[in-house]
């Protein structure tokens, strides 16, 4: 805390003043600090400057330029050699492999999806390119290298919706997409600029699930879309069942993956490699008997290296009407909006609660990097790319290092019995990188050879398989199954028992179901290309007039803040986190905990400090969040990561390093 000299011979002999005594300026300092006695000082780790107006609570329009990337550059640079050192594990072997299928095999599908509605102005090559773009970029410069950036879903449907929109009026598409990408850079740099990702504290898992439900549900209907284009003869028949039979097969290597059957090991294998080699055994599959008398469709591809179309890499932005430079502004706003959500939400979700992540985040540098490739894209003429849902949270996911332990939960249905633990996350820059150059490799003449052999009812299989998958994960299904559920099966530990109204549940998910229905209905019209705003009003619903409805019991069970607080130091925190003393009964609970990660300040993951209990903040919160500060610097940080049943619930503690102060929880309370 800051302190100033008197003139008082009392004061210059000892320089700490009395407990009662107030800093400059009349105010009280808070009834915390009274215990702290003559070691308070030790909390806070050292600051380069001191003010005697630290108090003072900024103008909300006084804007610290470039806080927040200084800051993210700051807390992650210490880390960039061990990001490539500690890549020595055997798990970024499979985690490679696994997310080059994972990002590739999708790119494809959708590369197909914008082949055919674009009349070939995107193929395979400006996909791939894409991806490469994006995994070297933010593998190389990324505060977040776990998150893996490629072409989505939604910036499918904003490509052919811009097309169909401006190829009528004769503008030139690539040159009028080249300055959307353009003009959006200059409004990511802004944002980046203004420190405009603190606004993420304010996002929970509420707007989260409908995203990625809206995200789901698009894997499933591209992958209808592709059938639907297999004709009506025996190949369409055939498409059918062999995607049908991907998606069996592909699910079920990721139920094995996860459930108690045979060896670890195998489960292991199972998990990482299964999805690629049932790709791998489907394209040969349909060349067995009279099934290779049937003509099937497969992915078009063109020459190695070269554009789809006949042009060149590099696109001549000024063969374009004036008026269509400007014309390309609302597009780019809405892109930026999209990327703003899309890309941070994808990195949220990454560096989930469920995740015992030990090294800091940076949402400012990597919004200015995301700026940067879009771009750069624009004037490749490529697909604008971003942060990848499903792909970025099973990235992170692909890299824990889990162990068999014995359940010690008391409280539990399952104690005594065996179940998975993460012990840690092999957090480094290797795995992004390296399935990026294998992406780059895959625009070789030879294996475009072989890509060009499979399937499209195999990709339409994958499809499937990524819908399914993220829809079993996602919040809103699993709400929706405890809703279904026989209340007297219904585990007593389970969180959203324990909410008195039921109703509120249904009303809950209702309102989360309309949401996904107007994003998802809006992208099947013209004006798919508005849909970031509807996902961008998600927010301020959650955070302002859902309070007015719900308690904050009913909210604390029902929602959940996406990534823990030391993942959103650089954003301010989550919204509404204060820090409150544990009852004996909440310490005895949060002592029973399924992954616990110490972070200590001195420890070489955390080299100087960087929490601070928030009631001992010099600053306001505003001034907390631009300098991507947040609740718990100075603390000896004890995370816990619990899953309480199927509302996606967290545990979490965080232990004061000085001794005899109380444990505190974090807890969500909404102004």
């Amino acid at each position: 805390m800051t302190t100033q000299a008197t003139t008082s011979s009392a004061n210059e002999a000892h320089p700490w003043p009395p407990r009662s005594s107030a800093p400059p300026g009349g105010n009280t300092l808070p009834a915390a600090s009274a215990s702290l006695g003559s070691h308070e000082h030790d909390l806070h780790r050292p600051r380069t400057s001191t003010s005697v107006k630290s108090n003072h609570t900024p103008a909300w329009w006084k804007i610290r330029l470039f806080r927040g990337m200084i800051k993210d550059v700051r807390r992650r640079a210490p880390y960039y050699i061990s990001d490539w050192t500690d890549a020595w594990d055997y798990r970024v072997i499979p985690a490679t492999v696994y997310m080059y299928f994972a990002n590739i095999l999708p790119a494809l599908a959708f590369s197909l999806d914008m082949f055919t509605k674009t009349h070939m102005s995107f193929g395979v090559n400006e996909v791939l390119l894409a991806s490469v773009l994006g995994a070297v970029v933010f593998s190389v410069a990324a505060a977040q290298p776990l998150v893996i950036v490629g072409v989505t879903g939604p910036i499918t449907v904003f490509n052919y919706t811009v097309y169909d929109i401006m190829t009528p009026t004769g503008t030139n598409y690539f040159a009028f997409m080249c300055w959307v990408g353009l003009w959006s850079l200059v409004m990511h740099w802004f944002l980046a600029f203004t420190n405009a990702c603190n606004g993420l504290k304010y996002v929970t898992r509420f707007s989260c699930d409908i995203f990625g439900f809206y995200v789901a549900f698009i894997y499933l209907q591209k992958g209808i879309q592709v059938l639907t284009r297999q004709g009506s003869d025996s190949g369409f028949y055939l498409s059918v069942m062999v995607s049908l039979l991907v998606l069996g097969f592909g699910y079920a290597c990721g139920v094995i993956g996860s459930r108690q059957l045979f060896q670890h090991y195998i489960r292991v294998f199972v998990k990482d490699y299964g999805t690629p080699l049932t790709v791998v055994f489907f394209t040969g599959f349909v060349h067995i008997g009279r099934m290779r008398e049937v003509s099937l469709n497969t992915l078009p591809t063109s020459k190695a290296f070269e554009p789809t179309s006949d042009r060149g890499w590099f696109i001549h932005f000024w063969n374009i009407r004036v008026g269509d430079v400007f014309i390309a502004i609302p597009f780019a706003v809405l892109l930026t909006i999209l990327f703003y959500f899309d890309h941070n939400v994808s990195s949220l979700i990454a560096q989930g609660t469920e995740f015992p992540l030990r090294k800091p985040a940076g949402f400012h540098w990597d919004l200015f990097l995301l700026g940067l490739t879009t771009g750069v894209a624009g004037l490749l003429g490529i697909p604008f790319p971003n942060g990848l849902i499903p792909q970025a949270p099973f990235h992170t996911d692909s890299l824990c290092v889990r162990k068999v332990v014995s359940n010690d939960d008391e409280g539990g249905d399952n104690k005594g019995h065996m179940v998975t633990k993460v012990v840690h996350v092999v957090e480094q820059r290797v795995s992004n990188l390296a399935q990026g150059l294998l992406t780059l490799g895959t625009m070789t003449g030879p294996l475009l050879i072989v890509i060009g052999l499979i399937p499209q009812g195999v990709l339409a299989g994958l499809f499937f398989v990524m819908g399914v998958q993220a829809l079993e994960g996602n919040g809103i299904t699993l709400k929706m199954l405890f809703l279904a559920r026989d209340k007297t099966l219904t585990p007593a530990s389970e969180p959203l028992k324990r909410i008195k109204r039921r109703l509120a549940v249904w009303v809950f998910v209702a309102i989360q179901l309309l949401g996904f229905g107007a994003t998802f209905a809006i992208t099947q019209t013209i004006a798919a290309v508005g849909f970031p705003i509807i996902i961008l009003l998600l927010i301020p619903v959650r955070t302002f007039l859902l309070p007015k409805w719900f308690t904050q019991e009913e909210l604390s069970a029902l929602d959940a803040p996406t990534a823990s607080p030391f993942t959103m130091i650089s954003v301010g925190g989550n919204f509404g986190e204060i820090a409150e003393t544990l009852s004996p009964a909440d310490l005895a609970k949060q002592s029973r905990v399924d992954a616990t990660v110490v972070a200590d300040s001195g420890s070489s993951s955390n080299p100087g400090g960087i929490f601070t209990d928030p009631r001992q903040s010099e600053d306001s919160d505003e001034g907390l969040a631009e300098r991507g500060e947040g609740p718990g610097i100075g603390l000896k940080r004890r995370e816990s990561w619990k899953k309480e049943g199927r509302s996606g619930r967290v545990g979490e503690s965080i232990e004061m390093q000085r001794p005899g102060m109380n444990r505190r929880s974090m807890s969500r309370q909404h102004r």
